[in-house]
């Protein structure tokens, strides 16, 4: 069971990947993704929030909790990797601002590749980072979807409207499966986390960095809720490529994965608390 469970889980994750960034791709065009980057102020608070604030959250929550060192240096990897793949698929459940999402998820991804390697060994003496593997994941998996749903967009807009909303079912569908599936994949070690400080360690900081984002965010609410919930998603690929590269103790790794799971349980929910707020101010509006 663990063998089918251990292939069925990172299936499920690549499925989920290509299929939410296809579809992203297939609902924009190149000039809307491009456009935010445009807005040096958005992109310089995006690299504050993200580059900055969060791994100080990461180092100064851990001190504060005292966490044990493997849990604190997997805290950390997400404090330094920005960009998570689900965060346009998120942006979109709360009715914010894809195109800004993308964006914004395109810079931090770069940006990842150039700040881990550089500031992880200044921060944790002997760790090196082989960036490599990192692009080659990110290409595959969140560049070329993406490019191809634009194309599509751009080139057969009606095959687009058609298959973007199978890609929506698909998606969802998989990300789901794919959070079951690694919780009951490392069910054991996940029960030993309880009482250690790390799940409350990882649900602050997923909730700092997530206001932190949306504070940072301007005044637009589509722009906010793309930088808040940008901000409080790390990036769960490179964290784990480098835990595994670099430590021994598995720890490391299920704190990654605990902050992950954690950031879904508590953003998810705000998402759509987000989205149902929208609607029902749209409502108002309409009536007024």
């Amino acid at each position: 069971m663990t063998d089918i469970l251990a292939a069925a889980a990172p299936l499920c994750v690549f499925v989920f990947l290509v299929s939410s960034m296809s579809e992203i791709g297939l609902g924009l065009r190149l000039q809307q993704v491009v456009a935010p980057l445009r807005d040096t102020r958005l992109v310089a608070l995006a690299l504050l929030a993200n580059f900055i604030i969060a791994p100080l959250l990461a180092l100064g929550i851990a001190r504060l909790l005292r966490l044990d060192e493997p849990f604190a240096q997997g805290l950390l990897l997400l404090g330094l990797g920005a960009g998570a793949p689900f965060m346009p698929k998120i942006v979109g459940m709360a009715k914010g601002d894809v195109a800004v999402a993308v964006a914004l998820l395109v810079m931090l991804m770069v940006g990842t590749i150039a700040f881990l390697p550089f500031v992880l060994p200044l921060l944790v003496p002997g760790a090196q980072v082989n960036p490599e593997e990192i692009v080659r994941l990110l290409l595959l998996l969140i560049l070329l979807p993406l490019s191809v749903g634009l194309i599509m967009r751009a080139r057969v807009p009606s095959f687009a409207d058609r298959l973007a909303p199978v890609l929506g079912v698909v998606s969802i569908a998989t990300l789901l499966a794919a959070t079951v599936l690694i919780i009951a994949l490392h069910w054991q070690s996940l029960q030993q986390v309880f009482g250690t400080g790390a799940i409350y360690a990882a649900a602050l900081f997923s909730v700092l960095c997530a206001l932190a984002g949306w504070l940072l965010g301007g005044r637009a609410a589509g722009q906010r809720m793309a930088l808040g919930l940008g901000t409080g998603f790390r990036s769960f690929p490179a964290a784990l490529i480098v835990s595994v590269q670099n430590f021994a103790d598995p720890n490391v790794q299920v704190m990654v994965i605990v902050t992950t799971l954690t950031a879904i349980a508590v953003l998810q929910p705000a998402a759509w608390l987000l989205a149902k707020r929208g609607s029902a101010a749209l409502g108002e509006r309409d009536r007024a």
